[in-house]
């Protein structure tokens, strides 16, 4: 009677050890380079146009057609197209953004002899989790005349780092609540301390100001106008004496863009079939590179405007009826020294494959995005033939936990839509844990769907 229980095992007992490793290798290559969503765009395009995809203004409306479009250098959309758009679509969608530390828009100043920069931070964070850490800063600053100046400095061997220094344990024995103790207007960079010589006042930040023009060619205003992102200086490693697991910043959700631009890539189908990389999904989607915008609808119009469609709105209405997306998202594994948070038998075991979520939100659901039953069921078919891996699972406890993904905001406009990712340990931290089987069991997941659902 053993068949009639659901029960999942570990990965590492039930597939290929040198496919998973394998597959860890380029991974690991990938989330050491993109640390920002700005890096995590310019990658794809770049694996885009060398597996012959081209610019949504290049494309003739061939079918086949292989065909992408990037917005605001932030988010981008991929497509194989094997038929009319009106056929529908399988998408594979995921978020490029991860919780990090912004410098503000007027960010330096002196105190004390030091230079610091001001921050902001991005996303759900645990502020304590970032003093003390080695910070890298990467992004861009952008010139009155339009000069884009690209920064990344922390990353390479021989480069500073940067650090947002805490208060030592001897001088820091009153009881606070967490919130209290770290507040993020102390969260302040140092930059520097040398000051230049014959200025009597701000001398330290006029020499950071100084070391700036000499290798940027900027000056303090310019900085206004600046993307400028604070990331871990560590590179991604190899966890656990077994070398089962990977560890690296911004694996949420880089981990669901990365698997589903390869298995894109390597997917083989009639039919139509992409990924869409949003940004904005830490801070609630908004913004014009976020679900809630409207580039990739642009997108699928000039697709059906290319492919004769006079009524494109009628037409893109009959596209989403038909589409199919899985909103790629990572969830939380059991931590077992954290236990307590989960209720067990709808939780994700690291190494037991990708995560099936039937619905977000918090509590009574709210904010939720639900996958109907039918949609569900058409899935765990297609993994099962396929001999993916997968469990299910929430995000905590009912009243504990909750949360959500751009699920909601394409469902909103039709399609069927099922949340799944690879489960975390440690999500929202400067490093998070995967396991590699479960990095494995999401490109193979993505890559199944997006050929067969």
């Amino acid at each position: 009677m053993k068949e009639l229980k659901f029960e999942t095992k570990s990965g590492w007992l039930l597939k290929d050890r040198e496919a998973i490793e394998g597959f860890s290798k380029g991974y690991l290559e990938f989330i050491s380079k993109c640390k920002t969503e700005r890096q995590t765009v310019r990658f794809a395009e770049e694996v885009l146009a060398r597996e012959g995809f081209v610019s949504i203004e290049d494309y003739d409306g061939t079918i086949p057609g292989k065909v992408y479009m990037k917005f605001r250098e932030k988010a981008l959309v991929a497509m194989k197209i094997n038929s009319k758009l009106t056929d529908g679509m399988n998408l594979v969608v995921s978020h490029i953004d991860s919780p990090r530390i912004d410098l503000k828009p007027h960010p330096l100043i002196e105190d004390e002899g030091i230079a610091l920069a001001k921050t902001h931070y991005y996303g759900g964070i645990k502020k304590y989790h970032w003093f003390n850490i080695p910070l890298s800063i990467i992004g861009v600053i952008v010139k009155e005349d339009g000069t884009k100046v690209d920064v990344n400095i922390g990353e390479e061997e021989g480069d500073p780092v940067f650090v947002i220094s805490d208060l030592l344990p001897h001088l820091d024995r009153k009881d606070e609540k967490v919130s209290e103790k770290f507040q993020a207007e102390k969260m302040n960079l140092i930059v520097g301390s040398i000051p230049l010589k014959d200025e009597e006042k701000e001398a330290v930040k006029l020499n950071i100001l100084k070391i700036l023009n000499e290798k940027y060619g900027i000056k303090e205003e310019d900085l206004v106008s600046a993307d400028l992102e604070l990331v871990p200086a560590i590179p991604p490693r190899e966890v656990g004496l077994d070398r089962s697991f990977i560890g690296a910043y911004g694996q949420d959700d880089r981990i669901c863009a990365y698997t589903s631009l390869i298995a894109l890539i390597e997917s083989n189908s009639s039919k139509n079939m992409g990924i869409i990389l949003f940004d904005k999904e830490e801070i609630g989607s908004d913004g014009n590179t976020g679900a809630k915008s409207r580039f990739y609808m642009m997108f699928f119009r000039k697709l059906l405007k290319k492919q004769g469609f006079n009524d494109v709105e009628c037409a893109l209405d009959e596209a989403l009826e038909k589409t199919n997306v899985i909103s790629a998202d990572v969830s939380a594994a059991i931590n077992p020294s954290f236990k307590d948070v989960h209720d067990i038998p709808n939780a994700a075991k690291a190494g037991h494959g990708i995560v099936l979520t039937k619905y977000t939100g918090a509590r009574g659901k709210a904010g939720a995005s639900e996958a109907r039953a039918e949609l569900v069921a058409r899935v765990r078919a297609i993994l099962n033939k396929r001999k993916v891996l997968w469990q299910v699972g929430l995000l905590g406890k009912v009243d504990v936990g909750g949360g959500g993904t751009v699920a909601k905001f394409l469902a909103e406009k039709g399609a069927e839509v099922l949340d799944m990712g690879p489960g975390l340990l440690g999500m929202h931290s400067p490093y998070e844990i995967v396991s590699k089987v479960d990095l494995y069991e999401a490109y193979e997941a993505y890559k199944a769907l997006l050929e067969e659902l």
